[in-house]
Formats: structure tokens, sequence, C-alpha cells
């Protein structure tokens, strides 16, 4: 499960768009067409039971893989958008790794 976010308030709560996609070969794809220029945080969760959500534990702590933009973690939480935002102004490949 891939999201684009677009503003700060709703990073990792309300997606601007999203893409559900299969890994292939330990790799996904997502292409976001026409999106307008601006600022962005891209997020994952690889939603190995397809459940469609992230399964934390008891403690909140995530128990599928997920990733941010800017390859941006988070310490005693969720990355932060400050971390993980970057600059849309023409097309971009970014990439994200676990």
């Amino acid at each position: 499960m891939v999201g684009v976010y677009n503003k700060e308030e709703l990073f990792l709560k309300k997606q601007f768009k999203g893409s559900l996609a299969k890994i292939k070969n330990k790799k996904s794809v997502v292409i976001f067409k026409d999106l307008p220029k601006g600022e962005y945080a891209v997020s994952f969760v690889h939603d190995e039971n397809n459940n469609k959500k992230m399964d934390t534990n008891f403690f909140g702590i995530p128990k599928e893989d997920y990733g941010c933009s800017n390859n941006a973690t988070g310490f005693m939480g969720p990355p932060k958008y400050s971390d993980a935002k970057f600059i849309l102004s023409e097309d971009k490949t970014i990439h994200i790794e676990i």
C-alpha cells in the first residue's frame, strides 16, 4: 500500500492519493500521474497478510515493513513529515528502501 500526502497535518492519516502495488523480485513500482507541483511525502506498508492496514503489536510497534520518502525513519514513533517531504517541480523518481 502506497500513499502520497500533501499536508503535514494529514501525514500518515489521510492520503492525497493512494495505490496498491504487487511486489515482484523484491521490488515494487508505483506511478502517480498528474500530481500538481508542490510539496509531498510518500509512505508505504508491506501488507503481508493483505488486510489493508498496518498491523502493530500491543505497544503500537509495526509488525509489517514500512517506509517513507527520503528513507525517513522515526525515533520512538512514526517518521515526521518534515523528514519525508520533498518538492515536486517536475517528473521525479524516488527510491524507498526497507
